[in-house]
């Protein structure tokens, strides 16, 4: 017997996290016929935004690598109040992954694993997707990652 997302979510004991409404001018997804556009997630705020976590300097690569792996939730809470039914996602096509990371910083591809990971865990081979990791010089809100994703759905 095949085991639904939600299911694996439950086995993997993991809760999907409330979505939030964008602060801004845009949609959280955008469902155009079969292909659900994810707007980009950060990671969580930190309550001194003062502080920017740039990785390999105030945080680790593992610590953005937990990161990602929460915004990989928000991404599937996000799937979830867009579908409704986690079971029509029919493949993960594309992630782009954004790391806030120091100049010389070249762990993007670790940091983004944590959210690739957990989608392979949660959809199995229809989790598994296109991929880009890159650094940048900020995030807003002062994310430390931020990841945005297309998603092939059953009508």
């Amino acid at each position: 017997m095949t085991s639904t997302p939600e299911q694996r979510l439950e086995q993997l004991g993991l809760t999907l996290p409330p979505v939030t409404t964008p602060r801004g001018n845009f949609d959280a997804w955008v469902l155009d016929g079969s292909t659900l556009y994810l707007s980009g997630k950060g990671s969580p705020m930190r309550e001194d935004l003062a502080l920017v976590p740039k990785v390999d300097r105030e945080i680790s690569a593992d610590e953005a690598r937990s990161h990602a792996h929460e915004v990989g939730l928000n991404l599937i809470a996000t799937m979830k109040a867009a579908l409704g039914d986690l079971s029509r996602v029919r493949r993960i096509v594309k992630v782009l992954g954004m790391v806030n990371a120091a100049p010389d910083f070249t762990g993007h591809t670790e940091v983004i694993n944590g959210c690739s990971d957990l989608l392979v865990q949660v959809f199995g081979d229809a989790g598994r997707h296109a991929r880009s990791a890159i650094g940048v010089g900020s995030l807003p809100r002062g994310f430390a990652v931020e990841i945005e994703a297309i998603v092939s759905i059953t009508e």
